[in-house]
C-alpha cells in the first residue's frame, strides 16, 4: 500500500497529523521537489530512502515504488498542497494498480486555502459570492474548450487561479472578457505559508504591473473577485432573528 500524502503549500507544520506520522514511518519517500518544502523531510527517519521526483519521469517513479513494495518497505509519495488539485495522481494510481499495488490518499492543505488565510479573507461572502472556481490559464498544458478562463469569468464568482503567474497580461484580458471589470479587486500571493510569502492586494488592471514590480513570475496564486472588496453582508447563521435547530 503506497500512501499519497498531501502536505501544506509550504510551511512545515501545515500538514495533518496523519500525514506527519506517515512520513515518520516511511522507509521510502518520493517527494515533489520543485514545490514541496524540504523541511518536511525532517520528519523522516535517518535510514529512510529519499527521492526527488522533480528529476524523475513517471516510469522512474513507478520503478522505485514497485521495487520498494516488493521489498516490503513502506512507501510515501509526498505531494505539495492537496494531491486532488493539480496533483497528477490518477496516472500514478492507475499504473500502480497494474502492478497490483493499491494507494491510500491523505488530504493536504491546498495553496488556495493558505492564500486566503494569508489575506484574512473568506471566499464565500454572503450576498457577494457563494461559489469558488479553481482553475488555471492555458499554457503548454491545454484546458478543455468549455473551461477557457474567459468563459469561467462570466460567472463573476470568487476565483483562485493556479499555475498562471507567468501569464498575467493574458489573465487580465480574459478576466475582463467575463463578468469582472478592470477595477475588480484581486490579489497575488507568492509562496503562501512559506517564510518568503508575499501578499499583494490590487485590482485586475494593475495585477501584472504590481507582480512585475515585486519580481513575482512563478509559485504564486491569483485570487479574483468581489470577496476581496469592502462590500458584504452578515451571515444569517448568527443573525439573532434567524432560527436554527440549535438556537430558537
Amino acid at each position: 500500500m503506497v500512501k499519497i500524502i498531501g502536505a501544506g503549500p509550504g510551511a512545515k507544520d501545515l500538514i495533518t497529523v496523519r500525514g506527519m506520522r506517515a512520513l515518520q514511518e516511511a522507509d521510502v519517500i518520493i517527494y515533489a521537489g520543485s514545490l514541496v518544502n524540504e523541511e518536511l523531510l525532517e520528519y523522516a527517519k535517518k535510514e529512510c530512502e529519499i527521492y526527488n521526483s522533480a528529476y524523475m519521469n513517471l516510469d522512474e517513479v513507478i520503478d522505485v515504488i514497485v521495487k520498494a513494495e516488493q521489498a516490503g518497505k513502506k512507501v510515501v509519495r509526498l505531494h505539495t498542497g492537496d494531491p486532488s488539485i493539480y496533483g497528477a495522481i490518477r496516472e500514478q494510481i492507475e499504473v500502480l494498480a497494474t502492478h497490483g499495488i493499491q494507494c491510500e490518499i491523505c488530504p493536504g492543505v491546498s495553496s488556495f486555502l493558505a492564500a486566503a488565510a494569508a489575506l484574512n479573507c473568506e471566499y464565500t461572502v454572503p450576498e457577494v459570492s457563494q461559489t469558488v472556481i479553481l482553475t488555471r490559464m492555458e499554457g503548454r498544458t491545454p484546458v478543455p474548450e468549455k473551461e477557457k478562463l474567459s468563459l469561467l469569468a462570466q460567472h463573476g464568482a470568487s476565483m483562485a487561479v493556479f499555475l498562471s503567474a507567468g501569464h498575467l497580461k493574458e489573465l487580465q484580458e480574459q478576466l475582463c472578457e467575463g463578468a469582472y471589470t478592470p477595477d475588480t479587486p484581486c490579489a497575488i500571493v507568492y509562496k503562501a505559508s512559506w517564510a518568503e510569502q508575499q501578499c499583494i492586494k490590487t485590482t485586475i488592471k494593475e495585477l501584472e504591473q504590481k507582480a512585475r514590480e515585486a519580481g513575482i513570475t512563478k509559485t504564486a496564486l491569483v485570487l479574483v473577485g468581489d470577496f476581496l472588496g469592502e462590500q458584504y453582508a452578515f451571515s444569517k447563521l448568527y443573525d439573532p432573528e434567524f432560527q436554527t435547530e440549535y438556537r430558537k
